[in-house]
């Protein structure tokens, strides 16, 4: 498995395989033709299909401009073979032909990939890629989840955590405090300060419930207006993880480390989904994101708590569990309706995940290996129309 740096990423929203991930590929493409008279780069599958409203053409505009003019090509009926994310970037050169074609893929999380096993970014530091063998490692050692992060990663770890812990903190406290409509043809209006400001008068139980939607639409509605986030695992899944781990730290006054090291588990817990299935919506559907935000959010909150090994793999396998076969269905190709809602309940859902997880003694039928191939396997099985291409599902309301 690769490092949290590059399951953590700072960037904008609001997609990070429709946004992040082309504009980071347009950026190698011309560090490698810097002298190239002009780009045509063609976007194919679920990338072309909602790509507009994702803003990917802009994204890579804003990059290969700066050198020469851009020509975008949609293909949205074809799917090349290797994931639906598919691109590929061409220049012409100075005798005025086509060269070099590249074509790369943008396979969820801002991450890029040549083909099989051909991640473009990070070395493996994790020698295990299995929650069996980490927890096998686990009970040998007597060590936990984000001592074997700590472990693979080195103590430097703690600053790069610290930093994704801030940009988290800031897009909650930004989203509270913002109003109006979010960019789009949607006209949808920004719910999190409103959300913040009712649950604040609510008793105690009702409270805590409410501050979670509100932290967690914050930070979506930031994501969604192309501010500045992290993803975890992607921008459409952002708002999840940000917004347990604000709610425990200012109610439960747990320290910054604990939540670091929450972090850091709940990290653990993406990488392990992202290597050994996906966290791309146009590959498995909502489920690998908003549906593994889920289940890093559950296992953070578990370890927190004081949940054992045993307790915290429970949660994550419940947070995964139930949100098996959820489609990726964005209204308008936006990550909006229903992405943003859909982070404020599985927000609460990861608490309840933590709550049922710590009333148990961690034994249970499930693992949480075998539903990631669960998830993966119902995610090759929707059909496309149901994993990012606004052709099916919620997305026709408004066609």
């Amino acid at each position: 498995m690769k490092s949290l740096h590059e399951l953590f990423r700072i960037g904008i929203g609001p997609s990070s395989s429709h946004t992040m991930g082309p504009q980071a590929a347009a950026t190698l493409y011309l560090q490698r033709h810097p002298e190239a008279r002009a780009f045509e780069v063609t976007l194919y599958g679920s990338l072309a299909a909602t790509g507009k409203g994702h803003m990917t053409d802009v994204a890579i505009e804003r990059v290969l401009q700066e050198a020469a003019p851009v020509t975008i090509l949609w293909e949205p009926q074809t799917f090349l073979p290797f994931h639906p994310n598919g691109m590929k970037f061409t220049h012409i050169d100075e005798a005025g032909q086509p060269a070099d074609p590249w074509t790369v893929y943008s396979i969820g999380g801002g991450a890029l990939s040549e083909g099989e096993g051909t991640e473009t970014a990070g070395v493996d530091l994790y020698p295990l890629n299995t929650m069996e063998e980490i927890i096998h490692w686990c009970q040998e050692s007597g060590h936990t989840f984000w001592e074997y992060v700590e472990q693979c990663e080195g103590p430097e770890i703690w600053d790069f955590l610290h930093e994704v812990w801030t940009v988290m903190c800031e897009a909650v406290e930004r989203g509270i405090d913002h109003e109006g409509v979010l960019p789009g043809p949607l006209g949808l209006q920004r719910k999190a300060p409103v959300y913040y400001t009712k649950a604040k008068g609510y008793k105690a139980n009702l409270q805590s419930s409410g501050l979670v939607y509100a932290y967690a639409l914050a930070v979506s509605e930031e994501n969604a207006s192309g501010g500045r986030i992290v993803t975890a695992p992607t921008c459409g899944s952002c708002g999840v993880l940000p917004a347990v781990l604000y709610h425990l730290g200012h109610n439960h006054t747990f320290s910054e480390q604990h939540i670091l090291h929450a972090l850091a588990t709940a990290g653990l817990i993406g990488n392990l989904v992202k290597h050994n299935a996906s966290i791309s919506g146009a590959d498995v559907g909502c489920q690998g994101e908003v549906g593994v935000a889920c289940a890093m959010a559950s296992a953070a909150a578990c370890q927190l708590f004081g949940g054992s090994v045993a307790q915290i793999e429970y949660a994550a396998e419940m947070g995964l569990e139930h949100h098996l076969g959820m489609t990726c269905d964005p209204v308008c190709g936006l990550v909006q309706i229903p992405c943003i809602e859909r982070n404020a309940f599985a927000a609460a859902r990861a608490l309840d995940a933590n709550f049922y997880a710590s009333l148990s003694d961690g034994q249970h039928r499930v693992s949480f290996d075998r539903i990631v191939r669960v998830m993966k396997q119902t995610g090759h099985d929707l059909p496309s129309l149901y994993k990012e291409t606004s052709e099916g599902g919620l997305a026709k309301i408004q066609k």
